[in-house]
């Protein structure tokens, strides 16, 4: 786009700076909503809307972040702002969830299958992902550093169950960035997310008791669900803004349910995040009705712009178990994760030690010093440029698939959620994909009632090299979209 235009379309004022960022604002979402810049176009350069209309360095770049904590623009390192790629432009809202009474869960053995072929994030798991990433390649230099330092007898001995010191106040200073402070007796590591969401569960709920979770939704956690003998009652869950209090509200008046799991950033299956203003609402029906919230905060450090707060950092009466791990966001291997246990603190940490006594020292030191000489950081930053370009080559991939494709578009995460015409059932596809030797993750693993039959999880943790590209060009068919002409 030419600076010339800009003399044009822009109306003159005398308002302070103050104001003139709310101008600015306006015209650059002005210019989106009209296509002078199109989804994935770079917007003009701060320096430029600086020179052009004798704005400070401070006002443009206070427009550009208002613009892009509403999901119209997002930064990219070295690169400049460029317009969101939205779901809008591939078909209308996706479906919506049935809510039904609460039931016991019984896991499909389609997931054992897919977790078997470590297929979760992967149409083609053989292929592996190549050479290690850089930040990775740090990371096991200070945990083999980790390993070599001289324990001085410490190898004899369990860890404490609150884990590791070092790696506790590492955590803390992270979460400090993202609007919560902690204090290390409020945080305790684990093996792992999963681990992490199991030992909440297990503190605040009892057998038989109703959990009411986001569909679609994690199927790890309906996992867990069955192995304590809980009930769930399903949620339904918005493209792009998480789960629906409203519907959580309607549940909560019907059946007496003891915890609510959500993942308010970049959810699983298609990377929706919540409002702060339904993250408040929720915290408010959790007093009201005397819930557990327990905040799966997995994918939070994947964001392709700024890092959403936790829905922790809003808890003022201790009803958030936040838990979390590296695994999304740096390595699958490491199994180490985290959790702030609120008013169940104390019985997360008996439990810890009950199921796994203690967490490794030398693991958890390596970690530790990798984050505290910034190799954690420095990871981020380019893995979040790599999914961000490989989301964006996803959706265009996805974009010329035949029939109506209704495509999710997260800012974070790494998957989409893709809803194909009324007439295919994924269940039916996944053995006939496997004849190919590529491996999909069908919409029913998302649900505990057989709900979403149509519907796909499609990952782009991994590049899209030629073979990755094959496979996903060769769904169209086997799914029966080129005979498909139903909505």
């Amino acid at each position: 786009m030419g600076v010339g235009l800009f003399g044009a379309a822009w109306r003159s004022s005398n308002l302070s700076d103050t104001f003139r960022y709310q101008e600015l604002e306006s015209w650059l979402e002005r210019g989106i909503r009209e296509l002078r810049w199109r989804e994935g176009e770079r917007l003009p350069s701060i320096r430029m809307l600086c020179g052009e209309r004798g704005l400070s360095k401070a006002t443009v770049q206070h427009a550009l972040q208002r613009l892009e904590a509403r999901g119209l623009v997002e930064a990219r390192p070295k690169a400049g702002y460029f317009v969101c790629v939205r779901s809008s432009d591939l078909g209308q809202p996706l479906s919506r969830a049935r809510i039904e009474a609460p039931r016991p869960v019984s896991v499909s053995d389609l997931l054992l299958d897919i977790m078997g072929r470590s297929a979760a994030f992967d149409l083609l798991p053989e292929l592996r992902c190549g050479d290690l990433p850089p930040g990775v390649v740090a990371l096991n230099r200070s945990i083999g550093r980790a390993l070599r330092r001289p324990a001085q007898g410490s190898y004899q001995y369990y860890d404490e169950p609150a884990g590791d010191e070092g790696l506790r106040a590492q955590l803390a200073l992270h979460l400090s960035r993202r609007g919560w402070r902690v204090g290390l007796d409020r945080l305790c590591i684990t093996s792992g997310c999963q681990n992490a969401l199991f030992l909440g569960l297990m503190a605040s709920c009892s057998r038989g008791d109703v959990v009411a979770v986001e569909s679609p939704g994690f199927y790890g956690v309906m996992q867990l669900i069955e192995q304590l003998e809980l009930q769930v009652v399903e949620v339904p869950t918005g493209n792009d803004s998480g789960m629906d209090v409203d519907a959580l509200e309607e549940v909560l008046k019907r059946w007496k349910v003891r915890a609510c799991i959500v993942s308010p950033a970049f959810a699983t299956p298609g990377g929706a995040s919540m409002p702060e203003s339904a993250k408040r609402r929720l915290l408010a029906l959790a007093d009201q009705y005397d819930l557990a919230v327990i905040e799966d905060d997995i994918y939070a450090d994947t964001a392709f712009g700024p890092v959403p707060d936790p829905l922790k950092a809003l808890d003022d009466n201790d009803r958030v178990i936040l838990c979390s791990s590296f695994s999304k966001s740096l390595s699958r291997d490491l199994r180490l994760g985290w959790i702030s246990g609120g008013r169940w603190h104390e019985r997360i940490l008996q439990l810890k030690l009950v199921t796994q006594l203690a967490s490794s020292r030398s693991l958890q030191q390596g970690v530790a010093e990798f984050m505290a000489d910034g190799g954690y950081a420095s990871h981020l930053r380019r893995q979040r440029t790599g999914l961000r370009e490989r989301r964006d080559q996803l959706i265009a991939m996805l974009s010329r698939w035949p029939g109506q494709v209704r495509v999710s578009v997260p800012r974070g995460g790494l998957a989409v959620w893709a809803e194909l015409s009324a007439s295919v059932d994924t269940l039916e596809v996944y053995p006939k994909a496997l004849e190919q030797g590529v491996v999909i993750t069908p919409g029913p693993l998302f649900s505990s009632s057989g709900q979403f039959r149509n519907c796909l999880r499609i990952s782009f943790a991994h590049d899209w090299n030629g073979a990755r590209r094959d496979a996903l060009t060769s769904l169209p068919g086997l799914l029966g979209l080129e005979n498909s002409n139903s909505g």
